[in-house]
């Protein structure tokens, strides 16, 4: 029934439906934000871990910080799960946060930014200090009908702020970001930028090549707040790890790692950073498609890249909604066998459509000096299926319970 009355209400009144929501949750709020400094961070990936170090800077330096992310709701000491399975929440939860914020005498709110809640003006009437852009890459391109649209909505902050820019530089959609105006602008990357990983050298904890990116986009966001680069760089090397975001589950007899990891992009860097660290027997990945009746044309292109980089891969069940699950696995499942190496590289691969037993499976086959990755859901805390059926879920958790079924202990 939503569905329907979306396709038969005009854009401009779905529009204004937003807007006035926003205003509304605003003025019912009294415009917090106009007394505390909003930082806002977006792109495809990465958003999470660059609020993490973000909050993680400033606290360093003194600040009383809150911080709204996919992972977690925090005002200063306090916290609580996001347990919405809503990375950017509704209008009035973000200004009701907001107001808490102001409350609890908070210099900074730490916020994640999705390009659905640009498009239903979740943003507005938010006074932002500064913006950061993570980077772009295809995703919910059906949602938004199309990369360049999504790209549009994803501008929408920083045409909105007009404070501070912060750019990932190398990214190859930089300049679209860039032409916005601001007051101040600060580039970063690894070898280009004011801001790069040249001059600074960084030492993290945190694997991957990417997790330099994200701790690099923190450290200029330090910077345009006259954070000495000593205490920023101190506190990113300080984080051993973000919760669902390549983090080891299991250490012994293998490794068990659990990365949310749900785009193309995200997905091959989480592999090739595996790669790149560990010098395993083979890599034994389980994952699925993240969500169904969505972004059905990257399913092929996830299966190929696990051809690529697994050796022994289970296809399974992750947050179907109302679509067959068997029909969305059985699509990416095409993407493995059309992998032009699939027969030479021998890639062994089988579907398990419950969960459960899948990881079940991947911990029953791992051996000594193997690696298991698990994608997809992180740290989420919900496993949604049709007709809004959702269960608990905790993947760390119940990888940890499914190991002692094996192995007796963790």
């Amino acid at each position: 029934m939503k569905n329907l009355v979306r396709k038969i209400t005009p854009n401009f009144l779905i529009n204004l439906y937003h807007y006035l929501l926003a205003l509304t949750g605003a003025l019912f709020y009294g415009f917090p934000s106009k007394k505390i400094k909003v930082i806002g961070i977006t792109g495809t990936n990465g958003k999470t871990t660059v609020t993490e170090m973000v909050a993680k800077i400033l606290e360093e330096a003194g600040y009383k910080v809150a911080l709204m992310n996919s992972i977690r709701f925090k005002i200063i000491d306090k916290e609580e799960p996001n347990m919405l399975k809503m990375t950017m929440p509704g209008r009035f939860i973000i200004q009701k946060f907001l107001r808490k914020a102001v409350n609890s005498n908070c210099q900074y709110m730490v916020l994640e930014v999705t390009s659905e809640g640009l498009r239903q003006h979740r943003h507005r009437f938010i006074n932002f200090t500064a913006a950061i852009f993570t980077n772009l890459t295809p995703e919910h391109i059906e949602s938004h009908g199309g990369f360049e649209k999504y790209k549009v909505a994803k501008g929408k902050l920083f045409k909105t702020c007009k404070n501070i820019h912060i750019i990932n530089i190398e990214d190859e959609n930089a300049n679209y970001f860039l032409q916005f105006k601001a007051n101040k602008k600060y580039t970063y990357g690894l070898n280009k930028g004011d801001i790069n990983n040249r001059d600074i050298r960084l030492n993290l904890k945190l694997p991957g090549e990417f997790n330099i990116y994200n701790a690099l986009a923190a450290i200029s966001l330090a910077i345009s707040q006259g954070i000495k680069l000593e205490i920023a760089k101190k506190a990113v090397e300080k984080i051993e790890n973000i919760a669902g975001r390549m983090e080891e589950v299991i250490s012994y007899p293998f490794k068990v790692i659990v990365d949310y990891a749900v785009t193309p992009d995200a997905l091959e860097k989480a592999y090739q950073t595996i790669k790149n660290m560990y010098s395993v027997s083979k890599t034994i990945c389980v994952f699925g498609s993240c969500g169904g009746g969505r972004d059905k044309w990257k399913r092929p292109i996830l299966g190929k890249i696990a051809a690529k980089y697994c050796d022994n891969i289970i296809l399974t069940n992750e947050d179907p909604y109302d679509e067959d699950p068997l029909k969305i696995i059985e699509d990416i499942e095409k993407g493995i066998v059309e992998f032009e190496n699939f027969k030479s590289k021998k890639v062994e691969y089988e579907k398990i459509l419950d969960r459960k037993e899948a990881i079940k499976k991947s911990l029953e086959i791992a051996k000594n000096n193997d690696i298991v990755i698990i994608t997809g859901k992180g740290c989420e805390p919900w496993m949604c299926f049709e007709n809004n059926k959702k269960i608990p879920w905790d993947e760390r958790e119940i990888i940890k319970e499914e190991f002692r079924k094996v192995y007796g202990k963790v």
